[in-house]
């Protein structure tokens, strides 16, 4: 729905820090088509990707602003600084992490074309937590519509609705009417209560719309309501704003101020009650701050409420402090018995568990309480398989780089062959596994290890994963069955949270990494390791790997790598690969590249024609010693786009990849090469020589500016520095 060409909402999103969801976040406003609406988006300084996401998207819609910060002025400031250049009749101040409903900006859309002439629209919400829970507000009653309720009032006749959350998200306001009443959100934590109360104060019309519009994200880490932080006593000026303005326009009648009061008192006994709000420091001054705002705003003839509530209030009213934390102390001891009381099945079960674990022996346990080897690094990669991909790029840095650290592989017992001679190693479940695993003070992996081994404090974990996520990886798997099945999703956020490092290749890597995986990590941007032997990859290589891997010279090779599908129990190749190969005729020779995951049977191909590299150890050097990349939606695509050669998408089943197992971005709308959906077309890509043409040149370019640009041949060497030599990377 569109009113014509007027700004109707003007939507406020401030940005900082938010590059895994500030792009689903535009994205769920610009479902809304009509031009009646307008994004301001603010870069308030991110030190991330977050402002290159914003300039990507206002590129390609004109509905969208983006106002860049030169420092950081924080959220508060950020909204002003929005409210400042909107020009809407109404004003939305969305946050960047969080996302609209499907349809709820339509749905706010006609609610204000009514002609109500409303100060003020409530908005209903929805938490939403990492696991996938999905939880109404526990306000919803209040935006029942309801025959004996007017659809539009004061709030002296519903003053039940202070009761909702103060959040600046949840009120489409209007603009010009905010404006005259001078007020504008403050510096520091809290900083929506002081225009969120005072505008339903103020209003003379306001409305509820029954509908869940806002999807509040509650984020696993990164947010203040899990800070320790002395800004939490910045809730006490919140409340000297609120008061202040209620006082000096005489809106405290009709038995409002009190509602007000044992909102401001529900509200700090809250923060109080959250230690990992409020640090043991800074309690007794917190206590006493609200005891001074007590006192300083109590209504007239005010009577505390009954029970427990009522007993802290009169302790806040006296300053005592210390009853307050007897009386507490009291509360948690009794809930504590009631929480043994019910555990205690479970401490025996666990208990059992834990002593038939292959890794709860003396000896492992021994090893635990002996000292961290400080010059000792473990690395293993796909499932202790042998020495690839990033972990062996970062080892032959670290070899060079830090020598002094020793290195060791884990691999399992069948997989040594695959270690190259002189690599020392250690196979899972011996005993000099055990001493290696308790005692190592670095961890490299590029998947994850068991949970068995126990990670001790001082102990580095460096994360490098195993190529960019054009599907949907981590967390964002809840939404797709296929790609969900079997997955447990609390095990593998336990393991993310041992992470002290997790390695991005590019800016789809880091945008999805941050959301995928919500755990305390650091994020290295600093390319692929793997990637650097492609960037220093010289003729004289690829023409010794060519020989070894029996290419006939003058052949166009074609390295052929199609990925893994979740809906495929056994590799089924989604062409005729001997009739495509007849095809190309005697000018072409196809490497075969199952994925991993699958044990390639005799597939009856024309000898000379295809040859079966599925078992060769390094894809790096199929990479270098072709012509050409086939895949569908395999990540190596990101990778050989380093090399500068070809790329052909083989798209036949794209909807369903798409639908069963998620993607991250478009590969349709910006591939590395030529495109082919059906086999013929697939054949007259590489018979024509389209796959090498210009056209096919000129969207490899695009691509690789926008996947390959911090590859420069140096990743590993950034990762060493960073994570052995504990030097910061430049930004």
């Amino acid at each position: 729905m569109s009113l014509g060409n007027k700004i109707v909402l003007s939507v406020v999103i401030p940005v900082h820090g938010v590059q895994g969801y500030v792009r689903q976040c535009l994205e769920s406003v610009l479902e809304y088509e009509g031009d009646d609406i307008e994004i301001i988006a603010i870069d308030d300084c991110t030190p991330d990707l977050s402002g290159q996401i914003l300039d990507e998207i206002a590129a390609t819609d004109h509905r969208v602003r983006v106002k860049h910060l030169e420092v950081n002025v924080g959220l508060g400031e950020a909204r002003n600084v929005g409210l400042g250049l909107a020009s809407g009749e109404y004003v939305w101040f969305v946050d960047s992490d969080d996302w609209i409903t499907e349809g709820s900006v339509t749905a706010i859309m006609e609610r204000l074309a009514r002609g109500e002439d409303l100060d003020v629209l409530m908005l209903d919400y929805a938490r939403t937590y990492w696991n996938g829970r999905f939880n109404r507000s526990v306000q919803r009653k209040l935006f029942r519509e309801d025959e004996t309720r007017p659809a539009v009032f004061q709030l002296k006749d519903r003053p039940e609705i202070l009761s909702i959350l103060p959040y600046a998200w949840n009120r489409v306001i209007k603009r010009q009417w905010l404006l005259d009443l001078g007020l504008r959100f403050t510096k520091g934590f809290y900083e929506d209560s002081p225009v969120s109360y005072p505008v339903l104060f103020a209003a003379d019309r306001i409305a509820m719309l029954d509908r869940v519009c806002y999807a509040y994200r509650q984020r696993r880490t990164g947010s203040i309501t899990k800070t320790q932080d002395r800004r939490h006593l910045d809730v006490f000026g919140q409340y000297d704003t609120i008061f202040g303005f209620i006082d000096s326009r005489n809106l405290g009648g009709h038995g409002l101020r009190k509602v007000m009061f044992d909102r401001m008192m529900w509200h700090l006994l809250i923060i109080l009650a959250l230690e990992h709000r409020i640090a043991k420091e800074i309690r007794p001054e917190f206590f006493h701050r609200t005891s001074e705002l007590y006192n300083k705003y109590k209504p007239e003839g005010y009577t505390p409420p009954d029970g427990i509530d009522g007993m802290k209030y009169r302790l806040v009213e006296r300053d005592a402090f210390a009853a307050f934390e007897r009386s507490r102390m009291i509360n948690r001891v009794r809930v504590s018995v009631k929480k043994q009381i019910r555990s205690g099945k479970k401490q025996v079960r666990r208990a059992k568990v834990a002593s038939k674990g292959k890794l709860k022996g003396l000896y492992y346990k021994t090893q635990l309480r002996a000292p961290i080897d400080e010059n000792l690094a473990v690395y293993a990669s796909y499932w202790l398989r042998g020495a690839a991909c990033n972990p062996a790029a970062i080892y032959s840095q670290q070899r060079r780089l830090a020598p002094g650290i020793k290195s060791v592989w884990v691999v399992r017992k069948g997989t040594v062959k695959n270690l190259p001679e002189g690599v020392p190693y250690v196979i899972a479940g011996t005993r000099s596994y055990l001493r290696t695993m308790a005692r190592a003070k670095y961890f490299v992996n590029n998947v994850n290890f068991t949970d068995d081994p126990v990670k001790r404090p001082g102990q580095v974990y460096l994360q490098t994963q195993h190529g960019t996520p054009l599907k949907k990886m981590g967390l964002d798997q809840m939404d797709h069955p296929v790609g969900a099945a079997e997955m447990d999703f609390d095990q593998l956020i336990e393991r993310a949270d041992k992470w002290d490092y997790l390695v991005s290749a590019n800016p789809l890597m880091s945008e999805a990494w941050v959301r995928s995986y919500p755990a305390k990590y650091q994020l290295l941007e600093t390319g692929y390791p793997r990637n650097d032997r492609l960037f220093h990859a010289t003729p004289q290589e690829r023409a010794r790997l060519r020989a070894e891997l029996g290419i006939p010279e003058g052949k166009t090779a074609i390295l052929y790598c199609p990925t893994h599908r979740d809906y495929q129990k056994n590799f089924t190749p989604m062409f005729d690969l001997a009739k495509f190969a007849r095809a190309l005729g005697d000018d072409f020779v196809l490497l075969l590249r199952a994925h991993y995951f699958y044990k390639v049977k005799d597939l009856g191909l024309p000898e000379g024609s295809v040859i079966d590299v599925s078992a060769h150890p390094t894809v790096e050097d199929l990479a270098i010693a072709s012509d050409a990349l086939l895949t569908d939606y395999s990540s190596i695509m990101f990778d050989y786009a380093v090399l500068d050669q070809p790329v052909v998408i083989y798209a036949n089943d794209w909807d369903t990849y798409r639908l069963t197992r998620g993607v991250n971005f478009d590969l349709m709308a910006e591939p590395p090469g030529a495109v082919a959906t059906t086999e013929h077309e697939l054949v007259e890509t590489f018979r024509t020589g389209a796959f090498g043409g210009d056209a096919a040149a000129k969207l490899r370019g695009a691509f690789r500016a926008k996947f390959c640009v911090w590859e420069d041949g140096h990743a590993a060497e950034r990762v060493v520095r960073r994570v052995f030599l504990g030097e910061q990377l430049p930004r």
